[in-house]
């Protein structure tokens, strides 16, 4: 047996700790006779190689057969007559690693390699035993030796850099590869697993240049075909993308990744009812049936066909009532179509295991405030912001929250928190600074609003907010106009700026353009108290005072500020004839 080659079953045993192995389906039962015995065969003139044939040729048809714990007796029979035989070894370190027993495949592995130093195949399933038996270092070593002496071994690259990698030493892992392609440039495996590395590490162009190299060595790999589009669709570029996953899907039309992905592109370039039917194809072979109903049901949402989602993620909810996405999904979708209490219900059931658990109580917040159940709906937010104290989404509903229940200072300090996170976010900033104002902190709203300006100079509330803060101090009104305008400029239509601009118009005492802004931003506008009450002021100005009256009564009906409430009434009961302060609103 000595002169006969060693079967390949290195790279089982190597990968034997990352995948299951796979044998050969058993083949038809066969049957040999007995075994003879050593008297037997010694009268026979029959040798212990040839003994050590008989057993190992009864170590295969067991293992064909499926009887690993007669393949594995046989084969030590085989390894006693034959000590010197690295096939026979090579087989057993094989089944018991199978087994599991990786002490019994590390002992067969060391004899054979030590009875063959120079059999690359021998040291190869050494390492790979070592491997798998978690002696990493020793493993690493192993294969080390093994590219030492025959660099043309591309596996052991592979898996040497695979157990590099595992242990931290992800530089050397990619000199490894590096190594591979360089003295292998015909190595479509080098390359592709460079490109996953530089994929892994952030760098999709690098990563797209290795997975095209190892295509153009394996034109047919689907596997790199995936790989390369998910890279470029990393680069934002999705036509490219999925037509790669078309090819996928031309070479294997069972291809559940490349659908997934092809349907992931559509949806993110709006073509929706592509993504639906590469959807409804997923959901004919069977592919994940809860998680493609829920994305057909997402498509529908987006389309704004609700009852049709409803109707897939019901039919999720009632096979896997436990699924921790689709109560949240039915409550937004119950929400969209205004049936609120059956939204609650279903948010409500959103577990907290659940990764839209948070998104739940935000939106039950919202439902509760529109409710005006605000102690509620704070309640809500916050217990999200105690599972996601850093969470943008859950500050800015919480500084609305705190805000609509007249916490100001706490909304403010709030406020500071998403300026802190978003130094460079001139809505952020524009928050805080109308929070300052309503503290009373004018100076300090100015600043922090002149600040959203400067990096935004196209934030019209931002402009108007400073533009009618300059006009109701009366001052720097030249200014004032100009922003307000600026404001105007972007939103042309915007009542509350044409408001501004005849508020500045006012504090110059030019009451007849005043009027002419005032009642434009009242007609578009249609029932702001405040806007009412500067009409009037102007009326007043011009001597129109049952006009005057007329608006100050409309604005008190619509106002809920007692301050308001009480100036107002002040204003009507005041002398018709009576003086208006020059440069103040009445």
């Amino acid at each position: 047996m000595k002169a006969r080659a060693l079967l390949p079953v290195v790279a089982a045993a190597a990968l034997s700790a990352c995948a299951p192995l796979r044998t050969k389906a058993p083949a038809p039962a066969t049957r040999l006779g007995p075994p003879l015995s050593p008297e037997a065969a010694s009268r026979l003139g029959i040798t212990a190689e040839d003994q050590a044939m008989s057993h190992f040729l009864r170590g295969e048809v067991a293992f064909a057969n499926g009887d690993e714990d007669v393949a594995i007796a046989e084969y030590e029979a085989a390894s006693r007559l034959d000590p010197g035989e690295t096939r026979i070894r090579g087989k057993l370190a094989t089944l018991y690693v199978k087994k599991g027993d990786l002490d019994a495949a590390l002992a067969q592995a060391q004899r054979s390699a030590s009875t063959s130093p120079d059999d690359v195949e021998a040291q190869m399933l050494l390492a790979g035993t070592l491997a798998s038996s978690g002696r990493d270092e020793d493993a690493i070593s192993a294969y080390r030796a093994v590219i030492d002496k025959a660099p043309e071994t591309q596996e052991a690259y592979l898996f040497l850099s695979a157990l590099l990698s595992k242990t931290g030493h992800q530089a050397e892992a990619t000199a490894e590869l590096e190594r591979l392609v360089r003295r292998h440039p015909g190595s479509a495996m080098g390359h592709y697993y460079l490109g996953r590395v530089h994929a892994a590490e952030g760098r999709p162009v690098e990563a797209e240049k290795r997975f095209r190299e190892a295509l153009r060595l394996n034109p047919r790999s689907t596997v790199i075909m995936n790989d390369l589009g998910l890279v470029l669709e990393i680069q934002r570029r999705p036509e490219e993308a999925s037509d790669l996953y078309r090819k996928v899907l031309a070479l294997d039309p069972e291809n559940e990744l490349a659908r997934k992905r092809l349907a992931s592109v559509l949806v993110g370039q709006k073509r929706l009812d592509e993504a639906l039917g590469e959807f409804r194809e997923l959901e004919r072979t069977g592919a994940d049936p809860a998680e493609t109903r829920m994305r057909i049901g997402l498509i529908y949402l987006e389309k704004g066909e609700y009852e049709r989602a409803k109707n897939e993620f019901r039919l999720v909810y009632a096979s896997d009532p436990k699924n921790p996405k689709v109560p949240y999904f039915l409550g937004v979708l119950y929400a969209q179509s205004g049936e609120q209490d059956e939204a609650v219900k279903y948010l409500r059931e959103t577990p907290k295991t659940s990764d839209y658990w948070v998104e739940a109580q935000l939106l039950l917040a919202t439902i509760a405030q529109k409710r005006g159940e605000v102690i509620e709906a704070a309640g809500y937010v916050d217990a999200a912001l105690a599972e996601r104290p850093d969470s943008i989404e859950v500050l800015e509903m919480m500084v609305t929250l705190e805000r609509s229940r007249k916490r100001l200072p706490e909304a403010v300090a709030l406020a500071r928190r998403l300026v802190a996170a978003q130094p460079k976010n001139d809505r952020y900033l524009f928050v805080l600074g109308a929070l300052q104002g309503e503290t009373g902190d004018r100076a300090g709203a100015l600043a922090t609003v002149r600040q959203a300006i400067e990096i935004n100079p196209e934030n019209a509330q931002a402009l108007n907010f400073v533009g009618y803060s300059l006009a109701e101090s009366g001052e720097n009104l030249d200014e004032a106009e100009k922003l307000i305008r600026r404001a105007l400029e972007l939103q042309p239509n915007d009542g509350f700026f044409i408001d501004s601009l005849g508020w500045v118009y006012y504090q110059r005492g030019d009451y007849t353009r005043a009027v002419e802004q005032l009642e434009r931003a009242a007609e578009l506008t249609g029932d702001d108290p405040t806007i009412n009450e500067h009409l009037a002021d102007a009326y007043r100005r011009l001597g129109r005072e049952p006009e005057a009256r007329r608006v100050y009564k409309e604005a008190l009906d619509k106002t809920e500020d007692p301050a308001q409430r009480t100036r107002i009434e002040e204003k009507l009961r005041s002398n018709e004839s009576a003086a208006t302060p020059s440069g103040r609103s009445l």
